[in-house]
């Protein structure tokens, strides 16, 4: 069964360009693991998930662990508002994904290569499975790889519950091991501790997909591309206003107004750059550029024109996070119903503009105070649309009342 993806457009010289199945497995075999892990140090890859860890060092601590097993975990539970690029890797790049896990298999000493796959993604499944199938039939998967004695690393795929809190590494973890899916306290760390209690590496698909370019054509190659902090490409998932929405590979360090441009966006009146998660940006700051550095992202741009109403999207991102938290934290617990109840406020116009302010502290507080990604990443919607677009929000909606 074959699945194509419309609408896709493809740019970029890294993520898309040529690449033959195997080569940067073979490849690896020729350098050993002490050069692999060199070669990605010197490229400066960051996770392509979002939290941006350097996966040099994630490689190096879990290569270091002394453990009779180790893990190899595909984090593909995309489940972001507005992210859908892993989705065009696995079905139509599994190549560069899943040699990037048995390379990683083979640098750290695991035998084992677990993808978590997005319950939605259901659709996926078989395919994936007779994909590797048939690397399997090619001796790039299983035992004695490329005929390489010890060389031993499968690839099994499980479907997540259809959790956003599981696309955190810890909770995934919790989720593979038929827990419900929370996040656990750190440290201890996966990389020493993690699925069944043994080092653990969790990747994002982006990542392991980018470790096999950066393998074959070296850390050299890898850094020409994108900014000094931010080095190599990225898959821009871009949704909403504008006429050609689709998967972008564009280098780190391009600017918003440039990729506005790309993608046929007019009238643009704020861009979210990482989700229901990331941040609201305004169009007097579309000079910003992508990048960890400033506008960092996972990988999710979602566009709004000026036909759009910004309380209703920011309420729209709320009731998200209140259906998603997992509950385990008071700070995320509580935290999101408290903001969407001022939402709320605002809409009815019976708010005073110190409540307001104290509400954006509340949300600061979540965002140092909550357990996981979920509770810190929350409240950057709700604090940057209410600071980036407070003239129409608050000053349309306020009845001039003195009390909530």
């Amino acid at each position: 069964m074959e699945i194509k993806l419309e609408n896709k457009k493809r740019s970029g010289p890294v993520l898309f360009s040529e690449y033959k199945r195997g080569d940067g497995i073979r490849k690896a075999v020729e350098l050993g693991r002490e050069n692999i892990l060199f070669e990605l140090k010197n490229s400066g890859l960051k996770g392509r998930g979002g939290a941006g860890f350097p996966t040099s060092t994630k490689w190096m601590l879990s290569a270091a662990a002394n453990a009779d097993k180790k893990f190899i975990v595909c984090n593909a539970d995309e489940g972001e508002p507005g992210t859908f690029k892993d989705r065009v890797l696995l079905l139509e790049y599994p190549e560069l994904v899943f040699d990037g896990m048995v390379i990683a298999g083979f640098t750290i000493g695991a035998q084992t290569g677990i993808v978590y796959l997005r319950g939605e993604y259901e659709y996926m499944l078989q395919p994936l499975e007779d994909y590797l199938a048939k690397v399997r039939e090619d001796n790039l998967l299983g035992k004695n790889i490329l005929g390489k004695e010890n060389f031993d690393f499968d690839i099994s795929i499980r479907l997540g519950s259809g959790a956003y809190v599981c696309g955190e590494e810890t909770a995934l973890i919790e989720s593979l091991e038929g827990c419900r899916g929370e996040p656990r306290n750190r440290p201890p760390y996966p990389v020493n501790t993690g699925y069944l209690g043994y080092p653990t590496v969790v990747n994002n698909v982006e990542t392991l997909a980018s470790v096999s370019h950066i393998v074959l054509k070296g850390g050299e190659w890898f850094k020409k591309y994108g900014t000094d902090k931010s080095t190599g490409s990225k898959l821009f998932s871009v949704s909403g206003d504008c006429e050609k929405p689709g998967v972008y590979e564009l280098p780190w360090g391009t600017k918003i107004k440039e990729l506005l441009e790309i993608v046929g966006a007019k009238n643009t009146k704020a861009v979210q750059a990482g989700g229901a998660s990331g941040t609201c940006i305004p169009k007097t700051q579309f000079d910003r550029m992508l990048g960890y550095e400033d506008a960092a992202t996972g990988g999710s741009i979602i566009i709004f024109n000026e036909s759009r109403n910004m309380l209703k999207v920011l309420k729209n991102f709320m009731e998200f996070f209140i259906e998603e938290s997992c509950g385990q934290c008071t700070p995320c617990r509580i935290g999101n119903i408290k903001l969407m109840d001022g939402i709320e406020k605002i809409e009815s116009g019976e708010f005073t503009f110190s409540y307001i302010n104290n509400l954006k502290e509340l949300g600061r507080t979540m965002q140092v105070a909550s357990k996981c990604g979920l509770g810190q990443s929350s409240p950057n919607s709700f604090i940057s649309i209410l600071e980036n677009f407070k003239e129409e929000i608050l000053n349309t909606n306020w009845k001039g009342k003195e009390n909530v």
